[in-house]
């Protein structure tokens, strides 16, 4: 599980790699979203049981509004960084996320990294706090 390579980490958007590539252990380990070349905000999860997570115990997009996502993502963003920076949870938290409530990211973005929270505490039973606990079975 040391290894497991946490969705933020491998975050990609579109395809294409972060802004901020690991680089020298001085560097930040940070993910910073990009635009897709159609302008949208997309959110790329390399982790094979995320699929399975988002078809079987996810509930689906239309129970969510937009702005419940971004006060919830707002949050949740916040509370990960923060056990980032506090070096807590190492084994599953690897990087830090670049999120900018004022940006519009949509819909799609925003019930994607909110799943994104759910699957962790699904997955790992990391409990965050901002997190719904209808929506982790």
């Amino acid at each position: 599980m040391k290894k497991f390579i946490f969705i933020f980490s491998i975050l990609l958007l579109s395809g294409c790699a972060s802004k901020n590539p690991v680089a020298d252990s001085g560097t930040k380990n940070e993910i910073a979203p990009q635009k897709n070349d159609d302008g949208e905000w997309d959110l790329e999860v390399l982790d094979t049981q995320f699929d399975y997570f988002l078809n079987a115990v996810a509930k689906p997009m239309n129970m969510y509004s937009e702005s419940y996502l971004k006060s919830k993502n707002t949050f949740l963003v916040t509370e990960w960084n923060s056990y980032y920076f506090s070096g807590r949870y190492r084994n599953i938290i690897e990087s830090s996320i670049d999120y900018n409530p004022q940006e519009n990211y949509g819909i799609k973005f925003e019930y994607k990294l909110y799943q994104v929270f759910a699957y962790v505490q699904w997955k790992y039973g990391l409990k965050l706090q901002g997190l719904s606990q209808a929506d982790v079975r």
